[in-house]
């Protein structure tokens, strides 16, 4: 494993080997993968990548893993659509949207995370995997460790939409239904990790887990002919997905792949669970926990764990983190299927809402070019929007009928 030297604390950055540590012992700072970019860089070029596979694992070289048997070998390299209709309503030149609600196998880009985890857990010998799940992390531990072959556990809130139970059920790993929040089951989760030998990708195996986002950077850069874009908006819920999205671009400039990245890197939250953008608004580097009440479940986590660092990454960059109502988010959802044909689930709505504020707000200028990302489909989350879709006409399978209802 020569491109990894092993883990390293992002606090007091003492070395760890590449086990299944996720907290330093000394002073129990997050653990995350400490490559060897020198090494890295003799290997890696823009046709090496070209030559690799339509899928994420193009950039196998800038991932934690050394196993040939991929887990989820068909995830990412999702579209990145100019989005002409919803830029014009914005008035926004150059609106790219990264539409991760079709990626493979279950429509969101979690599929990305667990394809590395599970991959990451094959290679270390665990027989079992599990989480602790908003939704749709638990869809893609289930669908992949169903491919490889792994017994599986996934631990929801009891309040969890159906699409998304139905979603892990499918697959049929056991599944707990707990009574709490994500954070009551997280806590609980933690307490199970340290009794039993699994392999917890957002717990033990987080590390290794949360390297899958970079990929979103790689592709977008990629699919923007090996260029970053000026800003980007990226939903919050442990803030992991933004920091690791702006990591990716700076291996890419690091490496030489692309010129200097200075992407302002812009946060979105709702409301009802925006401890990081309350933190952010108030100048505070450190996070309040919140108890969510939000519809927007799949970023409802009150106690983000990576949420001081999102903050930083914000602040470094320029960028702001904002939130918006359940309201504006269904809003959000509305005007992305009205305008570009797609129809995300509510942190898609998040996103595009607080897209939408920051270029009220000024602080996305007409021609950037802003990168929204998309991550989940609306289909898991048909709820949120029942009561704000039109109701069909209703008529008798007669043509005067017909005419008499319809305006044509």
């Amino acid at each position: 494993m020569d491109r990894i030297k092993g883990l390293i604390c992002r606090e007091c950055s003492r070395e760890y080997p590449a086990e299944d540590l996720h907290v330093c012992e000394f002073c129990f700072g997050p653990l995350e993968v400490n490559y060897n970019y020198d090494a890295i860089k003799q290997s890696i070029s823009h046709q090496s990548l070209r030559d690799g596979p339509p899928s994420m694992w193009r950039y196998k070289d800038l991932l934690p893993v050394t196993d040939k048997q991929i887990v989820g070998e068909n995830s990412g390299f999702t579209p990145l659509i100019k989005a002409e209709n919803l830029g014009r309503e914005l008035g926004l030149n150059n609106l790219y949207l990264k539409n991760d609600s079709v990626n493979h196998p279950t429509l969101s880009f979690k599929d990305r995370v667990v394809s590395v985890a599970l991959t990451r857990a094959k290679e270390m010998g665990f027989d079992t995997v599990a989480c602790a799940s908003t939704g749709n992390l638990g869809n893609a531990v289930a669908a992949l460790a169903a491919e490889a072959g792994f017994r599986c556990f996934i631990f929801i809130p009891g309040d969890l939409e159906v699409g998304k139970v139905v979603g892990s059920q499918i697959y049929e790993p056991t599944l707990v239904s707990v009574d709490g929040s994500y954070d009551d089951v997280n806590r609980l989760c933690s307490e199970i990790a340290n009794e039993v030998p699994w392999a917890f990708v957002n717990i033990n195996i987080r590390p290794y887990y949360s390297e899958g986002s970079k990929t979103l950077a790689y592709e977008t850069a990629e699919q923007m002919g090996w260029t970053a874009p000026d800003q980007v908006v990226v939903p919050i819920g442990s803030g992991s997905l933004l920091t690791k999205i702006y990591k990716g671009f700076q291996e890419l400039q690091m490496l030489g792949l692309i010129p200097e990245a200075k992407v302002k890197t812009n946060g979105a939250q709702a409301e009802g669970c925006s401890p990081v953008a309350t933190a952010f608004r108030e100048g505070r580097d450190f996070i309040k926990p919140v108890r969510p009440e939000t519809i927007a479940k799949s970023i409802a986590i009150g106690n983000p764990a990576d949420g001081y660092y999102a903050i930083r990454v914000a602040t470094e960059t320029g960028g702001v983190i904002e939130s918006v109502t359940d309201d504006e988010l269904v809003e959000g959802m509305l005007t992305l299927g009205r305008t570009e044909g797609i129809f995300t689930e509510t942190a898609g709505g998040v996103t595009v809402a607080v897209l939408k504020k920051l270029v009220e707000q000024g602080k996305i200028a007409p021609d950037d070019r802003t990168v929204a990302y998309i991550t989940g489909n609306g289909l898991k989350t048909q709820e949120a929007i029942m009561g704000a879709v039109k109701s069909p006409i209703k008529i008798k399978p007669q043509f005067s009928d017909f005419k008499d209802q319809v305006k044509i």
